[in-house]
């Protein structure tokens, strides 16, 4: 069921976007008085990022890296206590 429709829509036909030949954008009313160059930036920015998978943070790589930097401290110490052990027995 189609209700009426009170809604400023817009449409990028050129999405140099691999994935989609078209996008439609519906606008929030809050933002409809908005330029109509503004609102299509926006939208370029959207489909430009579409497809994309999300950049990791900065603070996950470190959190990554220091646990990596843990784990190899606690093999090499297993080692070196493993070693240490079967030299005195």
């Amino acid at each position: 069921m189609i209700k009426g429709v009170n809604k400023q829509v817009l449409e990028i036909s050129e999405t140099q976007n691999g994935f989609f030949e078209k996008a439609i954008f519906f606008v929030k009313p809050e933002y409809s008085g908005m330029g109509e160059g503004r609102l299509k930036e926006s939208a370029r920015k959207e489909i430009e990022n579409a497809g994309k998978p999300p950049v990791r943070s900065y603070k996950y790589k470190k959190e990554r890296m220091k646990n990596a930097i843990i784990l190899t401290a606690a093999f090499i110490s297993g080692i070196v206590v493993g070693l240490a052990s079967a030299t005195l027995f």
